[in-house]
């Protein structure tokens, strides 16, 4: 099977095809409609066997995943998920293993109405780069620059539990049976908040997803915005399946550190809050306020309760 067969039988199925895609798969460039009186937003992502998943990863879970983190992206600024490109590098063309890799990566893509419209095919050690485009009313993209003093600081979702199935997977962590599907769904099939993303554009002053552990993503909005911050610890959100699996000290690690929640961080006026409240009542995902920005640039303080809160690890680092 040549280059051109495997883009035709596993990467040109366009599923639901966008009416705003003039040109696709299958020509040296594609032509996008960009909506009249909306910004681009574009994203890239990549993805390399043994650093950011292992070499027996189900493949189907691989293909959701790839997509799934980098709408995740396009959420936390806000955009609608709309084009995806692939590049695509594997050592030798296995049908059965594309086949699954490309059923997840089209299912999840036709889920959050986005289409792919092009990429390019190699050889050499197994590797996945997504560059997403989205598109955002004009002027309305969430940044993470725009946190002030005294803003309050919110996360989505519960955090740590990726990590935790990370841990399970590699075979060091014990987790109960009836948490196991839970903690396991939370590692390979992450959930990328689209739609609260979209209705936090008139309330949020800032957001980031967070891919790397809160800990250390925090840090990009604080540098961005030139702010400090506070984060109490007790008030962070954890899953029963974490306490349950782990002692407190672990699960807050876990919580802090541990990465790849896709949970969306953000900061919100005071004089927004309750415009907040009402905004994501249809949205049926718990957000929790866990802090308030300060005016110390760059420093982040952690508290259980009044009290300070040691801790020492950041989150997983690049290089």
């Amino acid at each position: 099977m040549g280059e051109f067969e495997l883009i035709t039988n596993y990467f040109s199925k366009a599923g639901s095809p966008r009416t705003d895609v003039h040109c696709g798969v299958g020509d040296d460039g594609a032509v996008l409609q960009v909506r009249d009186g909306y910004d681009l937003v574009v994203t890239t992502d990549t993805m390399v066997v043994g650093t950011h998943f292992f070499a027996d990863v189900d493949p189907r879970a691989l293909g959701h995943k790839l997509v799934a983190v980098n709408v995740s992206d396009l959420a936390a600024m806000g955009a609608e998920p709309s084009w995806l490109s692939l590049a695509l590098t594997v050592p030798v063309i296995q049908p059965d293993w594309l086949s699954e890799f490309a059923a997840g990566l089209h299912e999840t893509a036709e889920y959050f109405n986005c289409q792919l419209v092009g990429g390019d095919t190699t050889k050499g050690p197994l590797s996945l780069t997504m560059i997403a485009k989205g598109q955002v009313p004009r002027g309305k993209a969430i940044k993470r620059s725009g946190a002030k003093v005294g803003d309050y600081i919110y996360v989505t979702g519960t955090l740590g539990d990726a990590a935790l199935g990370l841990r399970l997977v590699q075979g060091v962590q014990q987790v109960s049976k009836k948490h196991q599907a839970h903690i396991l769904q939370r590692f390979h099939y992450p959930t990328a908040r689209v739609a609260l993303g979209q209705a936090l554009r008139s309330v949020a002053s800032s957001a980031m997803d967070i891919s790397d552990g809160l800990a250390g993503d925090i840090y990009h909005i604080l540098q961005r915005s030139a702010v400090g911050a506070y984060i109490d610890v007790q008030k962070l959100p954890l899953s029963q399946a974490l306490k349950d699996s782990c002692d407190s000290a672990q699960a807050m690690q876990l919580a802090l550190s541990g990465g790849e929640d896709y949970e969306l961080l953000f900061t919100v006026p005071d004089s927004k809050r309750g415009a907040l409240d009402v905004l994501l009542s249809p949205y049926g995902v718990p957000v929790t306020c866990i802090g308030r920005i300060t005016g110390q640039t760059g420093k982040l303080e952690l508290k259980a309760g009044e009290q300070v809160f040691s801790y020492q690890h950041k989150g997983f680092e690049h290089f």
